[in-house]
């Protein structure tokens, strides 16, 4: 199975409740999950930062093996670069066209 996580609300609790979310699935061993994704655009891309809201807990997941993804619209409008990201955050061209990307793959899509 596979699951994309879908991270735009700017709210910590928000923000938070996605990163714990993916760490759940990522540590659940009654489901076999191959890849877990995190997508992150609009106000939801802070935590990919460094210095952003959670970066330990994307740290941490980033060692458990989650991906994450950062929207190239969100950061030119937020007039962020690569290295503003944490290592291993892959830059997309464009959110909505990497979920519909993934959903066609056959990902689970959640928005917390």
């Amino acid at each position: 199975m596979q699951t994309v996580f879908h991270m735009i609300e700017g709210d910590e609790e928000s923000m938070d409740r996605t990163l714990t979310l993916a760490g759940n699935l990522a540590d659940d061993d009654t489901v076999d999950v191959d890849s877990i994704v995190v997508l992150a655009q609009a106000e939801g891309i802070d935590p990919l930062t460094k210095g952003g809201h959670g970066e330990s807990e994307v740290q941490s997941l980033v060692e458990e093996g989650v991906s994450f993804a950062a929207c190239s619209n969100t950061m030119e409008m937020m007039d962020l670069e690569e290295s503003d990201l944490h290592d291993g955050v892959e830059v997309v061209s464009s959110g909505v066209g990497e979920l519909t990307r993934l959903q066609n793959e056959g990902y689970a899509y959640i928005r917390p």
